[in-house]
Parts: structure tokens; sequence; C-alpha cells
């Protein structure tokens, strides 16, 4: 059975853990986690917030274009519930990141955003009714 996700990993290319760390770390305010040794030596980096974990973990050349080359996922993505949006939205902006606002999700306000290898990530807030429920 099922009972909760774990984390969510999403491909990087290799040497990419700096710009990795100052958009996980520095613009979304997470905290990075270590990595068990023998999957530290494989490259990326583990982050977390609360209980929400994203693991970085290398894939490709470092020539993008090349066989096997790092390709960042474009539609596949984590959502990840925040609160506070737009206080939330100004912070990454303000850090230089992405902000693409969508009101495509009926009940919610929600925006998206890449890391700085591309990869896509979709940030959202319930909206609630005066009486206090999730919509």
């Amino acid at each position: 059975m099922l009972v909760a996700v774990d984390h969510v990993q999403l491909a990087a290319p290799p040497g990419s853990e700096d710009l990795l760390r100052r958009y996980y770390s520095g613009a979304l305010g997470m905290t990075e986690i270590p990595k068990p040794p023998v999957l530290a030596a494989r490259g990326g980096c583990w982050f977390r917030a609360g209980a929400v974990q994203l693991h970085l973990g290398i894939e490709g050349t470092a020539d993008a274009g090349g066989p096997g080359g790092f390709r960042p996922a474009k539609k596949a993505h984590p959502g990840l519930r925040v609160t506070d949006i737009e206080a939330f939205a100004a912070r990454l902006a303000s850090r230089g990141a992405p902000v693409t606002w969508d009101d495509g999700l009926p009940g919610h306000r929600r925006f998206y955003s890449e890391d700085p290898v591309g990869n896509r990530l979709e940030f959202l807030e319930p909206l609630v009714r005066a009486y206090g429920r999730d919509s």
C-alpha cells in the first residue's frame, strides 16, 4: 500500500551542483541534505524543506547535444504546495528565477519556474473559501 511520496528526483548535467545549490537553497530556501557516501560519489545533490525532498541526480554528458546528453524535464515536473504564493513568487523573481503565472487550475493560484538547468517546477496554493475550507 502506498503511504507517501518519499522524494522526487530530477536530472541535472555533470558539474551543475553549484548552480543547483544557488537555486534550491538560495532561491527556494531549501536545506541541502547529505547524500549517503556511495551515492555522493555519483555527484548531484539533495534538498529538503519540511517533508518535501528533491533529489538532483547527474545524467548525461556535459555536451547536452551529444548521445546520452542531458535534457531537462519540460513537461514532467514536481508540483510543490506553498503558502503565501505571492511572496514566494516575489522571492524567486528577486533572486533571478523565472516566474510564469498560470490560472488554468481551478481553485488554485499557481506559477511555474525553471531551475538553472531547465527543469520545470510548479508551485501552487489552494484558494480558500470565505468559510475557511479549500475549494
